[in-house]
Order: C-alpha cells, then sequence, then structure tokens
C-alpha cells in the first residue's frame, strides 16, 4: 500500500511506490487520486505494470492519492475484490487499502447484512466501510477509530478523503507502515515498506506505531491514539520471507537479520559440503550468511528467471505448480558431482521444496542437505499470510527426519525460534510467531474468517 499528500502527480507516485511493493501482492493493482474535491479510482486484475500505463495515470490528476497491489487472505482474485474500496457516504467519498485479515470479519459481516447491508465484494475490508458509515463522529478520524474499535485481526490501512490522507496500524503492529516526506514538493507518503520510498523521491520519517492514526492534511499532520494499547506483535514472517530485503522494518534491516539467520544457521547445522546454494531470492542473504560462518563457496546453483513471480503467494495450486517449474533453473556446471548446502527461507507445504530438491538432483549434486531459515511451520496465519490450513503444512503432520525424506533431501534442518530472535531481536521487542509457536495472540475462530476457502474448494 501507498499514499500520497501534496504531490501535483500524485497518481504517478503511487504507482512507483506500487511498483516497488510488487512482492507483496501480485493478484491486482489500483489507485484512487483526490481531484478538485472528488475521489477517481482505477483498478484491475494483474501486476503494476500490466493495470496502469500513462492513460490510466492521465484519467487520475490531483495531489493526494493511495495505491494498493493485492495477495488474498481473504476473498478470491477476482476483479471485484481489487482495492483501495471507494465509497459514497454521507460525509463524503472515501478510499480505503488495507494490508492484513480481520480475524472477526465473518461475524461482523453477519451482523451487518441482518442490518441490511448489502456487500460488493468478499473481502473483510468492506466490513469497515459499513461500519464507518453507521459510527458517529466529527470528522474522517473519530469515524475510522470508532469502526476500527470493533474489529480485531491485522490491519495496517492508507485512507483518503477529498481533503486527508490517514494512515493506522493496528494496536499490535502485525503488519508494517512507514511515513515519509517528499524531498521535492515537501508533501507526505504512506507506504507499506521503506524500500517504496527511494523510488517515489522521499526521505524516512519514522515508522507508524503500532495503535497509531495518521492524519495529514494541508494544516499538517496530526497523531493519534484512539484505539486501546496492546503489546506489540509484529509478525516475523515479514522479516524471514515477506519484505523486501532492502526494507527497514520498526528499526530492523531486512536483509542484515537474514544475513544473521545465516550465520546461526552454520552454528546450528555444520554440514561437510562443497558448497552453499540459496533458492533465490529470499534465501540468497541466509546462504550468503551460511557460506561466510561456515566458510565454504556460495555459489548461485539456481538461476531464477525474473520475469516469473513468487509462486508462493500465488492464489491457487496449481499456480505454485506452474511457478516452480518456469521460475528457476539449475547449472549442471556448478552442481554437478558436488555436495550442496541447499538454504531456503521456509518450507510451508512442502511441494515447492521437493521440486527444488529434485531440480537439484537432476542437476547432478552427490548430497543435498536442505536447510531452512525459519522454525517448522505448525500453525496457520490468521493475520495477513495465506497459510489458512493446518493440514496444508507439512511440518505440522511430520518430523523432521518424515519431511527430509518427502522432500529428497539428504539431510534436513530447522532454524529454532530461540535462534531466530537471537538474530533478528529480543522477543521483548514483541513479534508474532504464532505459525511457528501456536501461540495465538489474538484468539483466532474456529471456522476460518475467510469465505476464500470455500471458493476454493468450489473450483477444485
Amino acid at each position: 500500500m501507498v499514499g500520497v499528500f501534496a504531490h501535483p502527480e500524485a497518481a504517478n507516485l503511487a504507482y512507483l511506490g506500487l511498483y516497488a511493493l510488487q512482492h507483496r501482492g501480485q493478484e491486482s493493482a489500483g489507485i484512487v487520486a483526490a481531484h478538485e474535491g472528488k475521489l477517481q479510482s482505477y483498478r484491475g486484475m494483474g501486476r503494476v505494470a500490466e493495470v496502469f500505463g500513462p492513460k490510466e495515470i492521465a484519467k487520475l490528476p490531483g495531489n493526494q492519492a493511495i495505491g494498493h497491489v493485492r495477495y488474498s487472505t481473504s476473498g478470491g482474485s477476482v476483479l471485484q475484490n481489487t482495492q483501495p474500496i471507494l465509497i459514497d457516504y454521507r460525509h463524503g467519498s472515501f478510499a480505503i487499502a488495507h494490508n492484513g485479515n480481520l480475524v472477526n470479519a465473518r461475524e461482523l459481516r453477519g451482523r451487518l447484512e441482518e442490518q441490511g447491508a448489502i456487500f460488493h465484494t468478499s473481502m473483510d475490508t468492506e466490513v469497515v466501510v459499513h461500519l464507518l458509515a453507521r459510527v458517529p463522529g466529527k470528522d474522517a478520524g473519530e469515524r475510522l477509530a470508532a469502526a476500527l474499535a470493533q474489529v480485531s485481526g491485522a490491519y495496517s490501512l492508507v485512507c483518503l478523503t477529498e481533503t486527508r490522507l490517514i494512515g493506522v496500524r493496528d494496536p499490535m503492529g502485525f503488519r508494517p507502515l512507514v511515513l515519509g516526506r517528499l524531498i521535492d514538493s515537501g508533501g507526505f507518503v504512506l507506504a507499506s515498506e521503506t524500500c517504496a520510498l527511494d523510488l517515489m523521491g522521499a526521505e524516512f520519517v519514522r515508522d507508524v506505531a503500532p495503535g497509531e492514526m495518521v492524519i495529514i492534511s494541508a494544516e499538517g499532520i496530526e497523531s493519534r491514539f484512539d484505539l486501546p494499547p496492546s503489546p506489540r506483535h509484529m509478525c516475523i514472517f515479514e522479516y524471514l520471507y515477506f519484505a523486501r530485503p532492502d526494507s527497514v522494518l520498526d528499526g530492523i534491516h531486512v536483509y542484515s537479520a537474514r544475513k544473521r539467520i545465516g550465520q546461526v544457521l552454520a552454528r546450528l547445522h555444520p554440514i561437510d559440503a562443497d558448497l552453499v546454494v540459496p533458492v533465490p531470492d529470499s534465501g540468497v542473504a541466509a546462504a550468503m550468511g551460511y557460506a561466510e560462518a561456515s566458510g565454504l563457496p556460495f555459489e548461485l546453483g539456481l538461476i531464477r528467471n525474473h520475469y516469473v513471480g513468487r509462486t508462493f503467494i500465488q492464489p491457487a495450486q496449481h499456480g505454485r505448480d506452474f511457478g516452480v517449474r518456469v521460475k528457476l533453473n539449475a547449472q549442471p556446471e556448478i552442481l554437478k558431482g558436488k555436495r550442496v548446502v541447499l538454504v531456503d527461507d521456509s518450507i510451508v507445504r512442502g511441494t515447492t521444496s521437493a521440486k527444488i530438491v529434485h531440480l537439484i538432483r537432476s542437476a547432478g549434486a552427490r548430497e543435498i542437505h536442505f536447510l531452512s531459515s525459519s522454525p517448522p511451520t505448525i500453525g496457520p496465519c490468521y493475520y495477513g499470510i495465506d497459510t489458512p490450513d493446518r493440514s496444508q503444512l507439512i511440518a505440522a503432520q511430520h518430523s523432521v527426519e518424515e519431511v527430509g525424506k518427502m522432500i529428497g533431501a539428504d539431510s534436513l534442518g530447522y532454524l529454532t525460534i530461540d535462534a531466530l530472535y537471537e538474530a533478528i531481536g529480543s522477543r521483548s521487542l514483541g513479534f508474532c510467531d504464532a505459525c511457528f509457536s501456536n501461540d495465538y495472540p489474538i484468539a483466532v475462530p474456529t471456522l476460518p474468517s475467510s469465505r476464500q476457502l470455500y471458493l476454493l474448494k468450489e473450483l477444485r
């Protein structure tokens, strides 16, 4: 997500910011811009460059804009579920973009439907705008705070009215959100990650704090804390996989953290091998750290086709299978006859890992020792990462030895949770590691809050 305030080409800057954040979602993209007291929207399916060109950007004049790239965790991957959502209600126009997942959305939706609400999407985000239309408040900030007081779960939001840009982070801070200042115009931007700021021509100001609402207007920046405070629980998986390595999340440089993880892996799992090979791109930094600490050569035994997207966040298993086949190519000249330490960011379902091990084996590797730079994923995520069903998580169903055999590796090693915090930061900083520990900071529903599960089952 991105937001732009006080720049004559706000939509174009939003486009650039979304381009830098493409790794966070590849299913759809959208921008809403404010011009002469009106909000205008353009959205489409596909990646940013596929949805937007000069003609589309030209349709979005104005000096304020917000944008979104979608990775569906609630609601199917269809055009009606693209964001930002734009509504007109009794207080004017309002647009909202959401990163995260609301665990009580299904309950709230049922209650709102009983009251006569008509929903146009299957996204949890739409619940927020229906609540917004029903609550009192003298301004958009008060009304949004009153609406958010009724929801539970993970959300970082960027919102737009005719005169204001608003950013909100949930009280536990599950998902990142940063504030930047435009160098040329003196305006401001909001973005999910700091990596978007350089391309937008902005300098980092600060992270939006958990529970904080930032309201940007012609009068300046207002900071509010209307929501009840909670212990911080930043998603640990952002540092392992989801965030871009050149981003800084809550003061922690992602690339450096991943290198430290690799160094810790070398201490936990010393292996007599010939070389270290990363699974690109998210395994590269950890593999470099392992190679440096172990003294083994670092080699790019797998070459990635960068015109193929991230396979983990494809909306269906068929997409993941196809992505693996076209995404990576093994180099026999590097791998033949070698004992390989293969480093990846995680093993979630195990299907991708098995295919990668097969690629390396087919290229002539003599031994393959698979190392995961995260602990075993044993719990589904209800806060914005698409691992909704425990039965899909290979480590939740099998021992380490069984998983190693299933993916075809000669040995398998995981990072431990204690070692993870040694590399990233103290537990006392406050992280959510429910996917590794089954310790959920917010009570989760007994049934999935997402209708996506049922949509997927109908498609299979």
